[in-house]
Formats: structure tokens, sequence, C-alpha cells
């Protein structure tokens, strides 16, 4: 009770600095700047449209099962960024399957998170940035919002925001949960804190044995092993044959650098200079679009040509023209016989991993736990990753075990082991494992839907 007073205490003093740091995000992503009133907690936000009929609509609710139409329909589901909100899309069409009645309330804490889970929703559901964690705001959601059932993604525990769920009587749910060593040694450090707050989910439903056993470390009472939702996405189909159709085009192998976090590109093109040439294109993916510019500078810096993805739409980019000047003294390449190709789109992960030949995971070569290695496999993708994969642990030993993934213990070592796949014959049989490594951990998304509407309470009558 002490270390939460004393915790909203700091929050309350933080939030003029909150709120200015929102806004000042929105200088490059306005989106930020969107319905801050929703940050405290003040406004509900009115039923989003959706591409789907509301005969559709109708018709689904119609067909739901009286033990349905009997509980509150009303769920919300808290997905804080775009991997978490991507992740969530199995989560919320199983929830559907299985609750034809379901209306969602979705909520985010960042700009590319909120963006992308527009196209989730349906007529009826609603949208909203999640309150900062004090304890006004987050009593004013949930009088505005009235949820049945609370969901929140991953790794978001807020302590305020679970009092106020029991406050309300509403029951929470930790789904898609996961939890590093690392993170449970700091979270234990403020144990006060962290342990009431974790106890109070009536349910954790963990990725691996190894989360849920830290999670049972951190607090939580009732703890379940249901499998990681990232295995249950489907690539884009169209993205995909996009890319396959770029990388027929262009008649050099292609390296990807997926979702790069900053101090990765430096080392990368230093590596990148040392191969012989010709050099294979390199894909640079940076994992937030804010970054965009300053890795395209790096790119310009090393004195590599770069051409960057936003120069084209549909078309192909071979018949792009690149989007730096050439120097005086150069003849004007097409985007095909640059040496750099920057990603600088949202939500093209999929076209990317089809153009790619071989890909680095960004976020483990420096000590951040490596991003989703999932989505390479589920594209056919193979990968080299650096030593740091914390934050998908058991998918990392699980993808080297099945042949769909390398282990290199640096950047310079990754691009050489990169670059020795690309000569391999073997390497059509590496995308094969990666498929299969994806297609044998499929299912947790309708596990995990029941024991989320397992927890939703019958209506009064």
């Amino acid at each position: 009770m002490l270390a939460r007073a004393a915790y909203s205490t700091l929050l309350r003093l933080a939030t003029p600095l909150y709120l200015a740091r929102l806004w000042w995000r929105g200088r490059r992503e306005p989106l930020y700047r969107h319905a801050l009133y929703e940050r405290l907690g003040f406004a509900a936000t009115a039923a989003a449209s959706s591409t789907a009929s509301a005969t559709a609509t109708a018709s689904a609710t119609a067909a739901a099962s009286a033990t349905a139409s009997a509980t509150p329909a009303r769920v919300w589901l808290h997905a804080v960024s775009l991997g978490e909100t991507l992740a969530a899309r199995p989560l919320i069409e199983a929830l559907r399957s299985q609750h034809p009645g379901l209306r969602l309330l979705l909520t985010h804490g960042t700009a590319t998170g909120r963006a992308a889970g527009l196209a989730l929703l349906r007529n009826g559901d609603a949208q909203a940035w999640l309150p900062y964690d004090t304890p006004g705001a987050v009593r004013r959601f949930f009088k505005r919002q009235q949820p049945a059932l609370g969901v929140l993604m991953e790794t978001e525990v807020w302590p305020n925001l679970l009092h106020a769920a029991q406050q309300a009587n509403v029951p929470m749910v930790l789904a898609n949960a996961r939890l590093s060593a690392r993170s449970l040694a700091k979270g234990l450090r403020l144990g006060a804190l962290l342990r009431p707050a974790v106890a109070s989910f009536a349910r954790v439903l963990a990725q691996t044995a190894a989360d849920a056993q830290r999670l049972r470390q951190a607090g939580a009472l009732t703890t379940e092993v249901i499998g990681n939702l990232k295995f249950d996405l489907s690539p884009d189909a169209r993205q995909q044959a996009q890319g396959r159709a770029w990388r027929d085009g262009l008649g050099r192998p292609v390296v990807l650098m997926a979702s790069s976090r900053e101090g990765e590109e430096p080392p990368l093109l230093a590596a990148w200079l040392q191969l012989p040439a010709p050099r294979p294109l390199l894909l640079l993916v940076p994992r937030h679009p804010q970054r965009f510019d300053a890795v395209a500078a790096l790119v310009r810096q090393a004195g590599l040509q770069l051409q960057r993805r936003s120069a084209w739409a549909d078309a192909p980019p071979a018949d792009a023209r690149p989007a730096d000047a050439p120097p005086a003294d150069a003849p004007p390449a097409t985007a095909a016989q640059a040496d750099v190709w920057l990603g600088d789109s949202v939500g093209e992960m999929p076209l990317y991993y089809a153009l790619a030949d071989v890909a680095l995971l960004g976020g483990s070569f420096e000590p951040l736990g490596g991003h989703n290695l999932i989505e390479a496999a589920a594209c056919g993708c193979p990968l080299v990753m650096g030593p740091h994969t914390f934050n998908f642990a058991q998918a990392a030993v699980g993808a080297l075990a099945a042949g769909a993934a390398l282990r290199a213990d640096g950047m310079a070592a990754a691009v050489q082991r990169a670059q020795a796949l690309l000569a391999d014959p073997a390497l059509p049989a590496w995308g094969a494992r990666a498929l299969a490594f994806a297609a044998q951990h499929r299912g947790a998304a309708a596990r995990m839907a029941a024991a989320v509407l397992a927890q939703l309470r019958p209506a009064p009558n």
C-alpha cells in the first residue's frame, strides 16, 4: 500500500513531463498528439467504424450461443505497441469466433500500435489510449469504458491500473505472458509494488514453462502455459508475393537486417564494407520509424549508395530512381543497382522477409533481447541471430535446434555467416525448415481465447 502510494505520487509529479514528451514525439509522429485527454482517462472514444458491414455484424451476433449472449460482451484488450498489436490479431479473431457477440475495446501506448490496431476493429468496437497509471486517470478510464473483462498483452503490469480493476470488479488476464530473467531481477527490486499487481491477475497465460515459473516468482497465483500467439500469425500473402517478385527481378542475393536498433547499424555497415565485391544487396529495416532519417544518414556517411523504400509504391523497384542524388561524376543508377535499400515503411515485414535470402535479427546484437524471430520463420527466411535473444529465449533455442537459424557472437561474425549461407547450395532447405518450425507451434490463439473467455462473468439479471 505504501509502495503504491509513493509510486502514485511520483507519477502525479511527472504527469506534465509525460504529456510534454508525448507532444514532443508528435512532431515526427502526429498520432501521439491525438486525443491526449484519453491519456488521463477523461473521454470515452466513439465506437469505431469498420469495413465490416452492420449486416454481417448483426448476423454474427444472432449466431452467438445462448451462453455467450448471456455474458457481458465488452472485452478490453491492451496491446501497447506494434509488435503486441500484431500478435493480438489471432487472439482477437479466436475470441470473435468463440464469442460472436463480443465487442472490443482496444487500447495502445504507441502511435504505431494504434495505427495498426485500427485494422482490427469492427462496427461496435472502440479504440483509445491506455491511461497514464495515476489513480485518477485509471479510475476515470474504468468508469467511462466499463469493460466486462480486461486483457493485457505480454509484459504489461501497471500497479494502479490493476488495483482500479479490482475496485471495479473487472477480472484481468495477462495473455501471451513472458518475463525474462533480467526483467524478473529488476522487478523483484520493487517487489512491494510488483507482487500485489501480478497477484491481482485472475489468470496468467504464459508463453513457456520458464516464463510461467518466473511469473510465479513475481507473484502470479494462477499460471498456465498456453504457447506463443506469434506462431499463429499468418504473413500477408500479397506482401509476400510482391517481395518474391521483386527478388526475382534483382538478379542478386539479398541480406535483410530486420528491426535494427540504435547502435547496431554502424558495426553492420562497417562489416558490410569488408565484404568483397560484388556485394549482396543490404536491405536495412530500422525498428522505429523516427530513426529512418538518422539511419539513412549513417548509410550515406559510410559511402554506400542508398535507395529508400518510400521512393516507390508498388512498381518494381528496378524501375525507380534513387532517393539520393548521385555524385556529379557518377551516372544515375536504378534502385536495383543501389548498395542499400532502406525499409522506411511500417507493416511490411512479410514483404521484406520474402525479398530476402537471409536475415539478421535486430535487437540481438545489443543487449536488448532481440525481436520477433517467429515472423521470419513463418515467411521461410533463415536467420542469423546475435548473442542477445532473451526476449524470445525458447523460440531462439527451438529455431536453432530445428535448423532454421544460426547464432553469431557479434555483427562481423553474423555478416560472414550470412555470406556463407548465401553460397550454401542447401540454402532452400534452411527456408523449408524455418517454415516447418513455425507450423509446428501453431494453435495458441484458440487455447488462449478459451481461457480468456472463461473469465467472463454472467451479466446481472
